[in-house]
């Protein structure tokens, strides 16, 4: 989208670990670098091995290419005037809107290729969380800050969202949506896709695609990016966008470089040539305190400019050699703030082959200071028109002369200086950094201390002209994990206690006292950021606090048709596809819809979405954690606008029945998640029954305060599938105790039914006396127990990982089972071989009862699962009741998924 990114965007470039040595050739003049070829240094180079052009796609036949001197685009002769992608040494002044990348931790990704350097990823790399960007470790420093604009922030925020190109890494199969050929490749970087609606083009196709995205098939899905504030100073992406810091193994800035540098020295060993010579090249004092280099390789005889020349092709520095020098110091100088120029003025005017065999290896590139310079202002409040302003400062000119001078050209020279500021924006591909500057701030001064510091981060840093208006500072904090059931006053107290929080700074927005959480809205960026860093290591009452950063849906400029999915995935459901969908569900829809469920459970979505009109829910995970959402829905029903919001289910779990009815599939096992969106869109909404267990242990507890024995206070917990006592709930009791003592096993259904079959024959001898222990009463009526081992209460036709309990046989005694009729099936079994038989369709349940009004008696205690969850019951009552009647929306499939 334009507000992400840049007016032509294409490839981010390349990224040269060291001085192109092509063909073995020295410095072979280049044909004239075509206007079609923005920014790109191409030259012929002799080619040894197969080579496919990024142009066309297509393979270049013979022994001879085009290869750009930067960022590696290879392409036939003839394609050279077609060329649209601009090279990575012009893409950061392309940029419009600067957004930072979201890096998740660095992994493998097989047939990926890097957007920087144009290479495919065959070591480590990392992918932005949020987008398609791949990029290698080594060139993550030179990657361009051009990720999508998920929500407002307050600066330069749009309500007419443009299409957000990226390019490449699409399927061979590609087609482009303009001459409907194919526009993928699995050999190079190539083709274009927006990461909104998805549409996909040619890099020659793409630039006459209207510029206004709709977001496609999904858009009646997607948040929209203008209907989201978020103004997050001083947090991460990773936390803005509630990505599991668990997860982020990414290495610190310096281990970058570091590998960046022995990248460097691998590909400069690579060269043989003997004529060639192997120089280390700092980028201003940053860079050589902290000991980070990048390798060239030049002529062992050659000009100053030409090495000059290397260097800044080095770092993406597109700008003329002239204005650069190099000087050079010793390895005392290394860790010294005193850069000692050795470069004298007789190497300035006589420009001849000065770099010989026996000059030091270690540079450091400078630039030569100037008198006067023209740099580029951008109106901040501008949506469309020019881009920037081109204006020529001096030794006098300061951010006010600045200012003063840039206002006629943009036609507000009548209004007051006071209204506006200079910002300077420094756009890293992790964070973009914004600084007010000083009204006598002498603005070459300024880009002289930043040029000492990095001439590529001069090159990435901007100047805005904003309107000074006084924004107000909110940002609001999901903070869990307190005590349940306390007043606004005590959990305030609370976090004075555990987290010294400011009361002038924030206040209490809401309080969810039932689930222990309260959201903080908060006035200052430092305090919250304090807190929420503190509150991730702080416990209250032994139970470790959780805190979120949550964005303000603006729902009153949602669309009219507009019916947005919250998504809530389990990682940790079933065989641990979790990790794999939230990158998927992220990248398709905005990413302040999708909640990973590990990371304060499902009630930051919940309070997110709750002004929202009208939402649908994705709950993504097993059978528990879809009562876990339902229940959570359940108890903040009330504080919803859309009280009843549609809930379809995506199986991540072992036994999945609910999706099996609901013909979700037996489990997910890698289908394309645009097609799972595609049928949640399509699907029907059904009803279905929701039933209230009520558990009341008669067994006395010994008393925490006072040491005194008495009775174990009611429970109540709610019942989606079936509940079970007996032999049913002892088996998920010895799987639930094993998965505790070994999780990290648990990562596959094949194994997890595995250990079922384990434990269920450890109890294969067991006696029938159930009845013995219990009493059961349906609709007031007294029930005579057949010899049992377990009795189960089913609310849905599919139990024990898609096994019929119930039966198909016609009974007059009871009406046909539906998931809405208000009724509870009640069937009993005989024991695990009496199980096995049922799941493998020989046999079905003892039919026993059917009613909505259960009434079941303990007489010892029992073990007793509900949904999956198991536990040992004490003696007492077990109540199971509509209890209203309940029902809850569902969404059901209007095709069968994959089973």
């Amino acid at each position: 989208m334009a507000d992400g990114a840049r007016a032509l965007l294409g490839s981010r470039g390349g990224s040269p670990a060291s001085s192109p040595q092509l063909g073995g050739r020295s410095r072979s003049q280049p044909p004239p670098a075509p206007l079609s070829a923005p920014g790109h240094g191409f030259r012929r180079v002799t080619l040894t091995k197969p080579t496919f052009c990024h142009c066309c796609t297509d393979f270049i036949w013979g022994l001879a290419g085009y290869q750009c001197e930067v960022c590696n685009f290879m392409s036939h002769e003839k394609c050279l005037k077609h060329v649209k992608i601009p090279c990575s040494c012009i893409a950061s002044s392309l940029v419009r809107i600067p957004v930072a990348h979201c890096f998740g931790p660095p992994g493998h990704y097989k047939r990926k290729f890097c957007t920087v350097c144009r290479k495919q990823l065959e070591s480590l790399a990392f992918r932005c969380e949020v987008c398609e960007l791949h990029v290698h470790t080594d060139c993550l420093p030179f990657a361009c800050s051009d990720c999508r604009q998920c929500h407002q922030d307050g600066h330069q925020d749009h309500d007419t969202y443009h299409h957000h190109w990226r390019e490449g890494n699409l399927s061979s199969s590609a087609r482009c949506e303009v001459c409907k050929k194919t526009c993928g490749s699995s050999e190079v970087l190539s083709g274009m896709r927006c990461e909104w609606c998805g549409i996909l083009a040619h890099a020659s196709c793409y630039i006459i695609v209207p510029p206004e995205c709709t977001f496609g098939r999904l858009r009646n899905m997607i948040l929209p990016p203008n209907c989201v504030r978020l103004v997050s100073r001083n947090f991460s992406k990773m936390h803005c966008f509630r990505i599991s810091e668990s997860l982020q193994t990414e290495p610190d800035e310096d281990e970058d470089v570091d590998g960046l540098t022995q990248g460097s020295v691998k590909d400069a060993q690579i060269s043989t040539d003997s004529s060639k010579q192997t120089l280390k090249i700092f980028d201003g004092n940053d860079a050589v305190k902290r000991n980070q280099f990048r390798l060239i390789s030049v002529p062992r005889i050659a000009k100053s400019e030409e090495v000059v020349e290397a260097a800044l092709r080095a770092y993406y520095v597109n700008d003329d050699q002239q204005h650069y020098e190099l000087q050079t110091f010793s390895q005392q100088t290394l860790f010294s703030d005193d850069i000692i120029n050795r470069n004298d003025a007789t190497e300035e005017t006589n420009p001849g082959p000065v770099f010989r065999e026996a000059v030091p290896e270690a540079w450091i590139i400078r630039a030569k200071s100037k008198d006067h310079e023209v740099i580029r202002i951008y109106p901040g409040w501008l949506k469309v028109g020019m881009a920037y302003l081109s204006l020529r400062i001096d030794k006098e000119s300061t951010t006010q002369t600045v200012i003063k001078e840039v206002l006629p050209q943009l036609g507000r020279q009548t209004e007051c200086l006071q209204n506006f500021k200079l910002l300077e924006v420094l756009m890293g591909s992790k964070q973009v950094q914004r600084m007010v500057l000083d009204d006598q701030e002498v603005i070459l001064s300024r880009l002289k201390d930043i040029r000492k510091t990095s001439i590529r981060q001069m090159n990435q840093t901007r100047f805005y002209i904003v309107e000074n208006n006084k924004s107000v500072v909110r940002v609001n904090l999901f903070v869990g994990g307190l005590p349940p059931q306390l007043s606004a006053e005590e959990y305030t107290n609370i976090l004075k206690d555990d987290l010294a929080i400011k009361t002038n700074l924030l206040s209490l927005s809401h309080v969810y006292s039932v689930q222990g959480a309260v959201v903080l809205e908060m006035s200052c960026f430092s305090e919250a950021e304090r807190i929420y860093m503190l509150a991730k290591d702080t416990t209250v009452n032994d139970k470790q606090l959780t805190a979120a950063v949550i964005p303000e849906v603006l729902h009153t400029k949602l669309p009219q048709n507009c019916c947005p999915l919250l998504v809530f995935v389990n990682p940790k459901s079933g065989g641990l596809k979790g990790r794999d969908l939230l990158y998927s569900f992220r990248k398709l829809l905005n990413p302040h819809q999708v909640f990973e469920l590990t990371n304060g459970g499902p009630l930051p979505g919940f309070h997110t979405f709750s002004q929202v009109p009208y939402f649908r829910v994705l709950v993504c995970g097993g059978d528990g954690t879809v009562g876990w959402v339902l229940g959570a829905l359940e108890e903040i029903r009330h504080m919803l606008v859309c009280s009843e919001p549609s809930v379809a289910i995506l199986p991540l779990g072992t036994g999945n029945d609910l999706g099996r009815v609901l013909r979700w599939g037996a489990g997910y096992s890698g289908e394309d998640p645009y097609s799972i969106l595609i049928s949640v869109d399509e699907a029907d909404d059904v009803l279905m029954d929701r039933w209230t267990i009520l558990l009341d242990a008669q067994e006395a507890v010994e008393s925490a305060e006072n040491g005194i024995l008495e009775p174990e206070p009611p429970k109540i917990v709610q019942m989606n599938n079936y509940c079970g006592l007996g032999i049913d709930a002892e088996l998920s009791l010895g799987f639930h105790h094993a998965r505790e003592e070994e999780p990290g096993k648990f990562n596959s259904r094949f194994h997890n039914k595995g250990v079922y079959v384990k434990v269920g024959l450890q109890r294969i001898s067991h006696t029938r006396n159930l009845h013995k222990d219990i009493k059961l009463q349906v609709d007031q009526h007294e029930v005579e127990l057949p010899s049992i081992e377990g009795l189960i209460f089913i609310n849905i036709p599919s139990w024990g990982s898609g096994a019929d309990l119930w039966g198909s046989d016609h009974d007059n005694r009871f009406e046909k089972p539906r998931i809405d009729d208000g009724l509870l099936e009640v069937v009993g079994v005989t024991g695990v071989v009496h199980m096995g038989q049922v799941q493998g369709g020989l046999r079905s349940g003892i039919r026993i009862a059917q009613g909505s009004y259960f009434r079941v008696t303990l007489l010892k205690p029992i073990p007793v699962q509900v949904d999956g969850e198991p536990w040992i019951q004490p003696p007492g009552q077990i109540i199971i009741s509509v209890a209203g009647p309940k029902k809850i929306r569902v969404i059901q499939t209007i095709q069968e998924h994959g089973v």
